[in-house]
């Protein structure tokens, strides 16, 4: 399938009824979810990894071009699960439990007939059993977030398992994906009446940057022609693809999170070829260049990795002869990461990048690329941040095959789609409790055409960051900072601030965002 082309080959008429009497025909659906990565990461949203599975997804089902994430882990998924804004159910910041009128995705789709399995990240921190908080009948948790190797820390169905030592053969998206494939096996044996929910949640491509050899080989010449290379190649390819319209921007070369190792600590701890700024590629010296280019090639071969597990799953949907009625989502929590920091088992400069006992980041340089052609990176709530891919593909259901979706949407409003689809109706009350109104939207009006989602705006705060967007206007400050204004029709890569020009509307909008800041604050302290 080419990647600069989506033709959608005839459709056979699909179902794109959202209310399905027959419980046999009301569809499973599998939930995926990448850990930063970038937008423009993989083949069918214009990058150079090779994903020829989330491809055939895109090319047999639908891409939306706006959907928006929060900019972090946590947030991100808390919405997914949720169904709320991360700041109305306490998980940003995070620290406490979830109010107790909040649900979470299987207490929705569990009385509609569904079995509902997780494999993977967890990371909603306000209800940290898996199966006993959140309602999933089976579950594998990778609680290590620093070993792609050998986790001290994974459960499964919230039961301790023990760690597991460096010549066991592990490497998490490899196990995700084989606890999937298990759950969904022992579905097909025990449940195979009843439809299913996977919950399918990747740690990749999270730093540290821990790749098997064989998947960093296909890419070790990738990317020597450095980041302003591929950023231009990324922003052409999704142009006449139709994903994006905007300029591409120049490197925010100063801008790195504030929690990053100093360029001292950096070049003491790593090695004289980190680059700890997103400057031009020509600045950098020999060394730096190939150290890069091989650190992007880890990225990639994190992402080609997890897009050949992706297929092993979805090999096992079609193996229990549930292909047609499946609806797939695939999403990425947030922008690629600039973050250089060392945790773990700390950095071994001895050892090959990439191997066990390595702690690498990926840094701003290589994010600036995956983020293409948008601005920033993972925590900041300008698009680089918040901009995710959003493929979904029914082959019952969809018949706009390869086509793409400009509706804006949001991760709060996955769960409204879901419970549509399964045709559940959830209880108006929930631990005695009456839930506030969800801020999320069914996405079936847009899937059944190009009709835009009706929704108000839509909200976000992240480590200080604050950003509304009310179509076509987005509001935007990092920390500290004045409000800017952004005609997203034309600007979605945010180079022309309009705000002096009006004013009026930037005080309107602020004033909408400070409300429903104090809203859903409020609320997070009901229950």
């Amino acid at each position: 399938m080419s990647r600069r082309e989506f033709i959608g080959a005839a459709a056979a008429a699909g179902v794109a009824a959202t209310q399905v009497p027959d419980r046999r025909r009301r569809p499973n659906m599998v939930v995926i979810v990448a850990d930063d990565m970038g937008y423009s990461d993989p083949g069918c949203y214009g990058g150079d990894v090779r994903t020829p599975n989330l491809d055939a997804l895109a090319g047999g089902g639908l891409r939306f071009t706006q959907c928006c994430s929060t900019a972090r882990c946590w947030p991100s998924r808390s919405c997914l699960l949720t169904g709320y804004y991360a700041q109305q159910v306490r998980m940003d910041p995070p620290g406490e439990p979830l109010p107790k009128w909040a649900r979470v995705m299987p207490h929705y789709l569990r009385p509609a007939g569904y079995r509902c399995y997780h494999s993977g990240k967890w990371h909603l921190m306000g209800a940290p059993r898996v199966v006993a908080d959140g309602g999933f009948h089976r579950s594998y948790v990778l609680h290590d977030h620093d070993r792609f190797f050998d986790p001290k820390n994974h459960m499964l169905d919230d039961r301790p398992l023990r760690p597991v030592g460096p010549d066991e053969g592990y490497y998490a998206p490899i196990a995700i994906a084989d606890h999937a494939v298990g759950f969904l096996r022992e579905h097909q044996e025990q449940h195979g009446d009843e439809p299913f929910c996977l919950y399918l949640a990747f740690t990749s491509p999270h730093f540290p940057l821990h790749a098997l050899q064989e998947d960093i080989d296909r890419y070790r010449a990738t990317y020597l022609r450095g980041w302003d290379v591929m950023r231009t190649a990324r922003w052409r390819r999704m142009r006449s693809m139709g994903l994006v319209n905007c300029e591409l921007p120049k490197l925010d070369r100063n801008v790195i999170p504030s929690w990053n190792r100093t360029p001292r600590e950096l070049s003491e701890l790593v090695g004289e070829g980190e680059a700890p700024y997103a400057v031009p590629w020509t600045e950098l010296n020999r060394k730096q260049q190939e150290f890069q280019a091989l650190k992007m090639a880890i990225h990639a071969a994190m992402v080609d990795r997890m897009d050949q597990e992706i297929g092993r799953v979805l090999d096992q949907v079609r193996a229990m002869g549930a292909w047609d009625d499946t609806v797939t989502f695939f999403v990425s929590d947030n922008g690629a990461s600039a973050e250089q920091m060392i945790r773990g088992d700390e950095h071994d400069k001895s050892k090959a990048p990439g191997s066990r006992g390595t702690f690498l980041c990926l840094g701003p340089g290589w994010s600036s690329a995956a983020n293409t052609p948008f601005r920033l990176h993972k925590s900041w709530v300008h698009e680089g941040g918040i901009s995710s891919p959003l493929i979904m593909h029914w082959p019952r259901g969809i018949a706009d095959r390869g086509e793409l979706r400009h509706s804006p949407c949001h991760f709060v409003d996955i769960l409204p789609t879901l419970t549509d689809l399964a045709g559940a109706t959830p209880e108006p009350t929930w631990n005695g409790l009456t839930p506030p109104a969800p801020p999320g939207r069914s996405l079936m009006p847009a899937v059944r055409s190009h009709a835009a989602v009706a929704r108000g705006p839509l909200y976000f705060h992240h480590e200080g960051h604050r950003a509304l967007r009310d179509e076509p206007w987005k509001l935007v400050s990092v920390k500290g900072g004045p409000w800017e204004l952004y005609d997203l029709r034309t600007d979605r890569s945010e180079q022309h601030d309009l705000s002096a020009k009006h004013p009026d509307r930037v005080a309107a909008m602020a004033t909408l965002w400070q409300a429903m800041e104090d809203t859903h604050r409020a609320q997070a302290r009901t229950g």
